[in-house]
């Protein structure tokens, strides 16, 4: 059986990037190896971004080399502009994300470029794409799409008008990231309703935060408006360091739980996913982990079919 949603596992790109501790590369490697061996079949290993400020990506080249020897999957890199691209696409990646900021004040404060011009930034990066490597996908997440710390209140208009600018640019998908944590689910209804209507099947991922404890709604309310890829990090690790207050990613346990127990096929095995924390935490000790469903065990009587290629 088919998956009916895709989750897109970011813990060793953005969960990694929040946490002082620097995972040595073999940790990063089993880490990821679990995850792949749980089913997951798309997930962010790195960006590739300077290691002076980031020293916890000093090794994106070698952790996308080595992911690429895991059969079946999509592996993908966060690159902030065409530098890292290059690197990322030299390293082999299937897919970039790119981060486009929908708030002015957070997109200096995290690339030092305004949302028009990492719009242009993009339109480079598709150049390069199709030069270097015409098989990789390009999506780009548009963060702070539900309200900034820096800014506050983040107009839909902009948030569309962004989308719309960024599908014309030639982009695969366009995806809404509450960056933030600040997002509630009439609002997550809403705006994907209104950029699916502006851009249609190029609407991409859910990027939810559980700063408020509404990430588990709030991909809910993007799945019932046609949602189909959510993006998630195993131990609910991550945040954004250029965005004040902001934690905590969706539980990858948590959210493979909650559509399994609906019936909604995820391809993920809860089993293997909860073993996956244990390479995670020996990687990390004394980094904490969150997630519900890993306390508390599943329910007496829970039955997962999982398919088994």
């Amino acid at each position: 059986m088919l998956p009916e949603v895709l989750i897109s596992e970011v813990g060793p790109r953005d969960g990694l990037q929040s946490v002082k501790a620097t995972m040595p590369t073999a940790a990063k490697l089993r880490w990821i190896a679990a995850l792949h061996g749980s089913g997951l079949r798309e997930i962010e290993v790195a960006s590739f971004v300077p290691a002076r400020l980031l020293p916890q990506m000093a090794d994106a080249a070698e952790v996308v080399q080595y992911a690429l020897t895991l059969p079946g999957w999509t592996v993908m890199a966060l690159v902030p502009n065409r530098k890292g691209a290059e690197a990322a696409l030299r390293a082999g990646a299937h897919k970039l994300t790119l981060p486009v900021s929908a708030s002015e004040a957070h997109s200096l404060a995290n690339v030092r470029k305004t949302p028009l011009d990492m719009v242009e930034e993009v339109r480079a990066i598709l150049a390069l794409r199709d030069e270097l490597a015409p098989t990789a996908k390009i999506e780009a997440g548009v963060s702070t799409a539900f309200g900034c710390t820096l800014q506050g209140v983040v107009p839909e208009d902009d948030v569309v008008r962004l989308a719309a600018a960024l599908a014309a640019a030639g982009v695969d998908d366009v995806g809404l990231s509450d960056t933030t944590g600040m997002a509630n689910p009439a609002q997550v209804r809403r705006l994907f309703q209104r950029v699916r209507a502006e851009i249609g099947d190029k609407t991409g991922a859910a990027h939810m935060h559980n700063t408020r404890g509404l990430g588990l709604a709030n991909c809910l309310a993007a799945y019932d408006v046609g949602v189909r890829t959510f993006d998630s990090s195993l131990g609910g690790l991550g945040g954004c360091p250029y965005a004040p207050g902001a934690s905590g990613n969706v539980v990858t346990e948590d959210l493979v739980f909650m559509f399994e127990a609906m019936g909604v096929r995820t391809g993920v095995d809860l089993q293997k996913l909860m073993a996956a924390r244990a390479p995670l935490a020996e990687g990390l000790p004394g980094e904490p982990l969150y997630g519900m469903t890993p306390d508390a065990g599943l329910p007496k009587g829970f039955a997962q079919e999982v398919a088994h290629a």
